[in-house]
């Protein structure tokens, strides 16, 4: 396929998406450092992708590009394979490049968690290093501080897996309805988890406000005893001679130095890690030889962050969207319009999600998904994510969790369309070992009605 040059206006999108390039943000001027997800785009890393890696946050990112083999004889799909990265997903702590660009750990006072005017950025997918990077020196977190979040449980886990290479602490709401083992897997990585029901994200309880207020809380009660020491020189928190009793690591236990809310929804160092890296990697190891791409959204970070970059390679490049059920994407990427008024959220009694998947579909435009550039979408069901799955452990090996399972059903929907010939890549974000106690739970299957029966892809042709 043959090189094109990077189109210097906006391209309208099927749905009519909201989109800004990146050269149109806000600079981070007068700061006199190189943002971690700033790379030459002269400069191929292919050669980098070998060898030692500086610690944990040096091992993220260069995941392999992997052809699956059983989708591949007539239609050529090959899926970036995220679950390889540590935390075991796409989310990318926000830090990844921090030292090679000139941080160093003992100097995190660089604004090292995310934009300094935004929150952290270690968004699971490859954000996280990004995330934790960009904050430390602004104020808005430092070592011994707390990062909060509010995930279903990929990004949580890459974030619990970062936060302490940078000194940091986290803190983590998550709906109760996940899976139970990402909750066990967070706390086992040392972080405090806080489980929530679930409900309209326009509700004050909802796991995103939960863990923006909780940032807040903790960022006013560290406040007390600096503002004692500095008017009274008294410590508040000890008055009387008695300490509150919490649990260490808490947000608002007594010991800790701040809060900080990664906002993984609105945070646009999501995007700009996926534009900025994931992006660039697919171009280099598909040679620019890719003809569309294809994944669900969740935060929209991923899915925003590749298809505006390899857009900007080859406008010919067809992206697409594979939505699961109970979301609203599909609906704004084909007709404009998300939902009716009475589906709108906050008009809803309880949970809008009837999905098995975790991790994506949603029902509100985030500041991550405007950025995306799409030609079209599809809609996924649960039996073809579930389908998807067992086709692809016993052809491939591949274990997969829900999410990577939807994407291989919008890779197989999309090369059908294109025809042979073409070459489609999708995201691997996630392993089956987060999802033991439902996607991959022959019993919770049954009592949905989803036991797999399929022997091959005719599943696909149901729809």
């Amino acid at each position: 396929m043959a090189a094109v040059k990077p189109a210097d206006v906006l391209t309208a999108t099927a749905a009519a998406v909201l989109f800004v390039r990146p050269s149109l943000l806000p600079p981070l001027a007068g700061h006199g450092f190189k943002l971690p997800w700033h790379r030459d785009r002269g400069n191929s890393r292919r050669h980098k992708s070998r060898g030692k890696r500086n610690g944990l946050v040096g091992a993220v990112g260069n995941t392999p590009l992997i052809r699956i083999n059983s989708l591949s004889d007539a239609m050529g799909i090959l899926g970036k394979a995220e679950f390889l990265n540590p935390g075991g997903s796409v989310e990318r702590p926000g830090g990844a490049e921090s030292e090679r660009n000139g941080f160093k750990h003992a100097n995190l006072t660089t604004k090292a968690f995310f934009f300094a005017s935004e929150p952290f950025g270690l968004f699971c997918r490859r954000c996280w290093p990004w995330i934790s990077i960009l904050a430390l020196d602004s104020g808005g977190l430092m070592p011994g501080g707390v990062v909060t979040e509010g995930s279903a449980g990929s990004t949580a886990i890459s974030l619990a897996t970062i936060a302490p290479a940078y000194g940091c602490r986290c803190h983590v709401v998550i709906p109760d309805d996940v899976a139970i083992e990402k909750s066990q897997i967070i706390e086992a990585l040392g972080a405090t988890v806080e489980r929530v029901r679930p409900v309209s994200i326009t509700h004050k309880d909802h796991y995103v406000n939960v863990a923006r207020r909780r940032a807040l809380e903790a960022t006013n009660r560290a406040a007390i005893p600096r503002e004692a020491d500095k008017i009274k020189g008294i410590d508040l928190l000890q008055m009387n001679g008695h300490a509150p009793k919490q649990t260490e690591g808490h947000p608002c236990s007594a010991d800790n130095k701040g809060g900080f809310f990664a906002d993984q929804f609105e945070n646009l160092a999501n995007f700009r890690a996926h534009y900025e890296w994931t992006g660039p990697e697919i171009w280099e190891q598909t040679q620019g030889k890719l003809h569309a791409f294809v994944a669900a959204a969740g935060t929209g970070g991923t899915i925003a962050g590749i298809s505006q970059f390899i857009k900007e390679k080859n406008p010919n490049i067809k992206c697409f969207l594979i939505d699961p059920p109970g979301s609203g994407l599909f609906n704004k990427v084909t007709r404009g319009v998300m939902y009716t008024k009475e589906e709108a959220e906050g008009r809803r009694l309880k949970n809008p999600f009837d999905t098995i998947t975790e991790g994506i579909g949603i029902n509100r435009l985030t500041k991550n998904f405007m950025m995306a550039e799409l030609d079209g979408a599809y809609r996924g069901t649960d039996r073809e994510a579930v389908e998807m799955s067992r086709f692809l452990l016993k052809k491939d090996g591949l274990f997969l969790g829900s999410s990577s399972a939807m994407n291989c059903v919008g890779a197989v929907r999309l090369a059908r369309s294109l025809g042979p010939g073409h070459t489609i890549v999708t995201i691997l974000c996630d392993s089956g070992m987060r999802h033991l106690s439902k996607f991959c739970n022959a019993q919770y299957l049954a009592d949905h009605g989803l036991t797999p029966t399929a022997t091959g892809l005719e599943f696909l042709d149901r729809s």
